[in-house]
């Protein structure tokens, strides 16, 4: 098995990983260069099927940097997809490190840092989540208007100053409100994970003004504001978070919700893509 760089030695420049990643995968796919790439998180596996033909799989394992998946129900792989017939080639990420995994901020970020060597320039995050606000039962999806990171830690390294005022991109939210107009939008808490979070910290999150949690996304986002990608971020309510449900919550849970919410989301996802991929205003 090729041994590659490991991301955590403070030694490795992780750009310079991310740059031999998408060099494989322009290999593996045939295509050297993509436009716009997908994190597809709980809920959201169906998108790739439906956003156009899949050009080539290619298997995480062959690429430096990536790992097999550590979640049930994410894929191991990723994909070039073909975007309907608008030219333009989608690299869809099937999982993602999380951060609870241990492995350093460097590998949660680094299908980012990939994705932008690989020629992307707009990012599309996705992610099962538990839901603050009881209008928004499992199945809803929510465009991320913006988050709270409380994870203690950033990708950023070093004396580099990133603006995150409008993180999530204005334009690529009201896209996907064309696509679906009764999509609302909500602040997204990421805590570390991977434990579900307790009643009083879900409560302290609302007071702080977040409508969504979760253990992604956050940490992704900046590293891809630092990269210049435009970022848009969905959520898919799986679940109202602890304290707001009357029930224990579950990761079985969160998987069942995927499921009855695949075709909607994934519906949703591949239009707002190929909006994207078409130069929507």
């Amino acid at each position: 098995m090729t041994s590659w760089p490991d991301l955590a030695d403070p030694c490795t420049d992780p750009t310079e990983v991310a740059e031999a990643a998408a060099a494989v995968i322009a290999e593996q796919t045939g295509a050297d260069h993509h436009d716009v790439a997908l994190v597809l998180g709980s809920g959201w596996a169906r998108t790739a099927d439906l956003i156009g033909t899949t050009v080539a799989t290619v298997d995480n394992s062959l690429v430096p940097g990536f790992r097999k998946p550590a979640v049930e129900g994410h894929a191991g792989s990723m994909r070039s997809v073909a975007i309907g017939s608008t030219g333009k080639r989608a690299l869809v990420f099937g999982t993602r490190t999380h951060f609870y995994e241990g492995h350093g901020v460097r590998a949660v970020v680094h299908g980012v840092r990939t994705a932008r060597a690989a020629g992307c320039t707009t990012l599309v995050l996705t992610n099962g989540c538990g839901g603050l606000n009881p209008a928004w039962g499992p199945g809803t999806p929510v465009l991320i208007r913006d988050h709270l990171n409380l994870t203690a830690n950033s990708p950023i390294e070093g004396a580099h100053f990133v603006d995150l005022t409008d993180l999530y991109s204005a334009r690529l939210r009201a896209i996907a409100r064309r696509v679906d107009p009764g999509l609302d939008e909500g602040v997204y808490v990421q805590f570390r994970g991977p434990h579900y979070e307790t009643p009083a910290e879900v409560a302290m999150a609302r007071i702080l003004g977040g409508d969504l949690v979760g253990m992604s996304t956050a940490l992704e986002a900046i590293a891809a504001r630092e990269a210049g990608l435009e970022v848009l971020g969905i959520s898919l309510v799986t679940n109202l978070a602890a304290g707001i449900s009357a029930t224990p919550l579950s990761h079985e849970e969160v998987l069942e919700a995927g499921r009855a919410a695949a075709g909607r989301c994934g519906s949703l996802l591949a239009a707002v893509v190929t909006r994207i991929a078409e130069g929507a205003r």
